[in-house]
């Protein structure tokens, strides 16, 4: 088991494209259905894969291009620190003063490496100077406890 890290920043209004963060249905529209529902789900289809817009879920990070993984550690430690590493980096452009205070971001990394070394999946999402929207994940590989079918990107 490994740890792989994940960060995205960019408009608001681009995070919540929520159809090109979710991997399209496993069957396309069937025959007949209205031209825009069958190009629709070609874009999604082939946008899904391979853009950098975080997941709805966690582990399909795992789908996504190896170029957008920021790290691999071994140990869960060393994801949750990397994350930590991240809270600081971006604390001082969070739009909540809730969310620049030190020892609510020290809970938050305890907490991920709890929840990494237990095998689970971690992901944050604050929003910056507006509009603008920070989605920090590390994801458990290997096999990943949300799918265990999904393949480790950087293998």
């Amino acid at each position: 088991m490994h740890h792989h890290g994940y960060l995205w920043t960019g408009p608001k209004d681009r995070f919540d494209q929520e159809a090109l963060r979710r991997p399209p249905y496993p069957e396309p529209p069937p025959a007949g259905s209205r031209p825009e529902l069958i190009q629709r789900y070609r874009e999604v289809a082939a946008e899904f894969p391979t853009s950098d817009l975080p997941p709805l879920e966690t582990a399909y990070w795992l789908i996504k291009p190896s170029s957008l993984v920021r790290g691999t550690w071994e140990e869960a430690k060393e994801a949750a620190s990397w994350l930590g590493e991240r809270l600081a980096e971006y604390a001082p452009r969070f739009a909540s003063e809730w969310d620049r205070d030190p020892s609510r971001l020290a809970r938050l990394v305890n907490t991920a490496a709890e929840q990494l070394h237990s095998g689970a999946d971690v992901s944050y999402g604050f929003y910056l100077e507006r509009p603008t929207y920070l989605s920090l994940a590390v994801v458990t590989c290997c096999p990943n406890r949300a799918d265990a079918e999904l393949a480790c990107p950087v293998a």
